[in-house]
């Protein structure tokens, strides 16, 4: 019996709706580079997003488990901390290995060879 990757090999069933949205994937790809987590103040310059727009965005990624916040005090001023969960961080893996698929897919149809993304920086070699 077929599945449906046999059948579809350009579905690319595992581009995560809620990690491909531009923003969320420019947050996770932000907390990947810093595996302690980031400030909210640092995160939303990060991304260049707005206060409310990343409060939204790190909602949907809590909201799925990928993303851990935490709220607290530093001296008498409020510090929101955000990190990747161990599931958000091999989820994230697992979409950038169908991203590299889909790359690899794309140059091949237009006849060129694709780097592998480890070389790029992306993904260990």
């Amino acid at each position: 019996m077929m599945s449906k990757s046999d059948s579809a090999p350009f579905s690319y069933e595992g581009l995560d709706r809620v990690i491909h949205e531009k923003a969320r994937l420019g947050l996770l790809t932000s907390l990947m580079a810093h595996p302690k987590g980031l400030a909210f103040a640092d995160l939303k310059q990060l991304c260049g997003l707005t206060d409310g727009n990343l409060s939204r965005h790190l909602a949907v990624l809590q909201e799925a488990g990928l993303v851990e916040v935490t709220k607290g005090y530093e001296g008498n001023r409020p510090h929101t901390t955000c990190r990747l969960t161990k599931t958000g961080r091999r989820r994230f893996l697992d979409y950038l290995a169908v991203l590299e698929r889909l790359v690899r897919d794309a140059a091949k149809a237009a006849g060129r060879e694709a780097p592998p993304l480890g070389r790029l920086g992306i993904l260990p070699t």
